[in-house]
């Protein structure tokens, strides 16, 4: 058997949550599907008056909110009331971990209010944004002016907050990082009620650069200022294939983005967006983008893809086409563009609805189409929930960009996922040691993608049924994952918490860093209000007196190592 050939394993005997899985996609066409778009709707109901209110009504609005944040916190008797959560309930949130801390006793904060745009400065090229916002509110103001977010996450659903505290990435990630690294400044309620404004050279230096990653445990963002930068009416994408070996695919992969001269900074060489798709072992379509004026994309021969429109071929299967037909170069809307994953959810639209990229489909009922993830959750039951963590991947790997064709190998050995989606990010070398950070010494190596301020890394989203599920055969998803994090914390990488993970305390802190943040915990009293990261991610059913008792351990053995 070769290195890359999937080891043979035996066949699965079917239980009943095969078949209801099978066939899942009655309740989300007739249930999911209406539900999901009633609640588009009021949404963007909502946001539009939002949007009509004065900046002085949207402010007043948001003085008052934080107001009653911050008396809430104050009524907290840390004697007698439990660890301070939001009142979120646990399957609204995007992320497929199970949120089973909200389950033991919690005095619950509401943030719900927080959806508002509070201000687009386009003299400082700053949005000022509550935590609720998400992705589509966000490029429905700014792209008619011209401008956007330096980092858009692909999917309209997902928030400012979550991107925040947790992980958000894009494909201009490898110009300008991941979203939290386009923040200027964090509005952060603390334990004790008292409401901060974090810079990176303020009195709050060091809660600046904690909060990213931290998953709200130091303390509630009530508002954010963003980087914008500015942008025009299209993106000129061109689609790429490459055909080779696993290794073959990731070096046109690097040399999508990444100048072998090391010019990374130049423009002339750099695209504005990339992003490459893997849909086999030897085929992917690497696709890169750079925006352009609506002139220049209506001029005479040029193609339009207007993607928004509910029949349009599913994105990823509409840049397979270039993989038979060849390199082509179209030009789509730039907010079309940013949102172009969202209606079949990457390629997960297929497992939910298998007929759904169906012609027949996307014309009677792909306006539709996007389920909401959070009723996806909501409608599935512990058993499915179980189900799917066992038999389903849905993991990211952050690794150093020169180490793509060896995890793409990994990946292909261990849980042979495709399609497979690549993107690039910089990690930035900081003043003061973040949760995550780059491999010591790298500048000095000077491979392709680093410069001497940051290390080019890329996402590997891995999303889908591994092969050997698809097939019927037996495969341990919590194994395989336990293999995936362990690959990781060898090479350097590392996983968004948003995934399911299998990490024990230990080896939590071996992947991530927990000096800045445990001094933070420490000097802004989240210790006993906050629930500590590792066990706000962690994997199963949780007790306050466990995650406490713990959490004290924790730093007992942390303050004894330093000593």
């Amino acid at each position: 058997m070769s290195d890359l050939e999937a080891p043979l394993r035996p066949k699965r005997k079917k239980i009943w949550v095969d078949y209801f899985v099978q066939f899942r996609w009655i309740i989300v066409i007739f249930v999911v599907l209406p539900i999901s778009c009633t609640m588009y709707f009021l949404t963007w109901l909502g946001d539009v008056k939002s949007e009509r209110k004065s900046y002085k009504q949207r402010q007043k609005e948001h003085d008052e909110n934080v107001k009653k944040v911050v008396n809430r916190l104050k009524q907290r008797n840390p004697s007698k009331d439990g660890l301070v959560c939001t009142a979120r309930k646990p399957w609204i949130a995007v992320g497929m971990r199970n949120v089973d801390y909200k389950r033991a006793r919690h005095f619950e904060v509401d943030l719900s209010a927080f959806r508002n745009v509070l201000d687009i400065d386009k003299e400082r090229m700053i949005a000022r944004v509550e935590p609720l916002v998400n992705m589509g509110q966000i490029t429905r103001v700014t792209v008619p002016m011209n401008l956007s977010l330096a980092v858009v996450a692909e999917l309209d659903d997902l928030t400012v907050g979550g991107l925040i505290n947790g992980y958000g990435i894009e494909g201009s990630s490898h110009i300008y990082g991941l979203f939290s690294d386009t923040v200027v400044a964090y509005e952060i309620v603390l334990a004790d009620g008292r409401l901060v404004r974090a810079t990176k050279d303020n009195e709050f230096a060091d809660l600046f650069y904690a909060i990213p990653w931290s998953q709200g445990t130091l303390g509630l963002l009530v508002a954010a200022e963003i980087k914008l930068i500015p942008v025009k009416e299209y993106m000129k994408l061109t689609y790429k294939p490459v055909i080779g070996n696993l290794q073959e695919l990731a070096q046109g992969y690097l040399d999508s983005f990444a100048p072998r001269d090391l010019d990374q900074d130049n423009p002339e060489k750099v695209p504005d967006f990339v992003e490459t798709m893997i849909y086999n072992p030897t085929d992917a379509v690497c696709m890169t983008g750079r925006y352009v004026s609506k002139e220049e994309a209506k001029k005479k021969g040029n193609k339009i893809n207007r993607q928004r429109f509910w029949f349009k071929p599913w994105f990823y299967q509409h840049a397979q086409t270039a993989i038979k037909k060849g390199e082509f170069v179209e030009y789509i809307p730039t907010r079309d563009y940013y949102h172009r994953h969202t209606r079949c959810l990457y390629w997960e639209g297929k497992l939910i609805l298998p007929f759904g990229d169906q012609f027949w489909f996307r014309w009677t009922l792909g306006w539709l189409m996007p389920p909401k993830v959070s009723l996806l959750k909501a409608t599935q039951g512990e058993a499915i929930r179980n189900y799917y963590h066992e038999m389903h991947v849905i993991q990211d790997m952050l690794v150093p960009l020169y180490k793509v064709g060896d995890a793409l190998e990994w990946v292909h050995r261990e849980m042979e996922v495709y399609p497979i989606w690549l993107c690039p990010h910089r990690i930035f070398k900081t003043p003061i040691k973040t949760m995550i950070y780059p491999e010591p010494g790298f500048e000095h190596e000077r491979r392709q993608g680093d410069t001497e301020y940051a290390q080019m890394y890329t996402d590997i989203g891995v999303y889908y049924a591994p092969g050997p599920v698809l097939r019927g055969e037996e495969f341990d998803g919590s194994e395989a994952v336990r293999r995936l994090e362990k690959w990781m914390i060898e090479n350097h990488g590392f996983q968004p918490q948003y995934a399911v993970s299998e990490l024990n305390e230990k080896d939590f802190w071996r992947m991530f860093d927990a000096s800045l943040y445990e001094d933070c915990r420490k000097k802004y009293g989240a210790v006993g209000t906050f629930m500590s990261v590792y066990y706000k991610c962690k994997k199963g059913k949780k007790t306050e007196k466990e995650v406490q008792e713990a959490e004290q351990a924790h730093l007992e053995t942390a303050d004894a190592e330093q000593d």
